[in-house]
């Protein structure tokens, strides 16, 4: 083979390389999104820390989410901050989250990952919330058991807006234009 081929090879390699993690990437933060939409006793708490690199750091940004989460170092903090959630009765009766603007670079064994997040919950006690934040998560690819796997390294949530809802679903008149 030639230097050419080979180098085009390369580059070939790379760029698929690149695609195949940003998609594991995406399952690795759909499925953590999807555990703490159903964070309750049941959790599979181990599954929810193996998306932790050991030495991950989560943390709250800006004076509302560092208040609230503040910081936590080590996947076994990381796990013990979202078990306190794990109650029964579940902390949330209702919990969804949905990610936007979707932005993923790869550069080798690291990736960087910024999503809009919108939470919608409805909490046990009563009350339901509406909030926004923005998420920049660092990635580390690591060789497990499984193989080499994409986790979190280091996340941040910052709130971008948060407020009260009385109810989410309403009878009232949806205005559209006339025909």
């Amino acid at each position: 083979m030639s230097e050419v081929d080979t180098a085009s090879l390369s580059a070939v390699l790379e760029r698929v390389d690149a695609l195949e993690s940003e998609n594991a990437i995406r399952r690795c933060i759909n499925r953590y999104m999807d555990l703490c939409d159903h964070l309750d006793a049941s959790t599979p708490m181990d599954e929810l820390g193996d998306l932790f690199t050991e030495d991950a750091v989560w943390e709250g940004k800006g004076a509302r989410y560092a208040n609230s989460f503040g910081g936590h170092k080590g996947r076994d903090a990381i796990v013990a901050m979202l078990g306190k959630y794990c109650v029964e009765p579940a902390h949330f009766a209702v919990n969804v989250h949905y990610l936007s603007s979707e932005v993923i670079r790869v550069e080798g064994d690291s990736a960087h990952g910024s999503w809009n997040m919108l939470q919608v919950s409805t909490f046990s006690a009563g009350g339901s919330h509406l909030n926004s934040a923005r998420l920049e998560i660092d990635f580390r690819r690591e060789q497990g058991p499984q193989g080499l796997r994409w986790r979190m390294a280091h996340f941040q949530t910052e709130n971008l807006f948060s407020r009260p809802v009385d109810h989410w679903n309403s009878e009232a008149h949806l205005p559209v234009p006339e025909k």
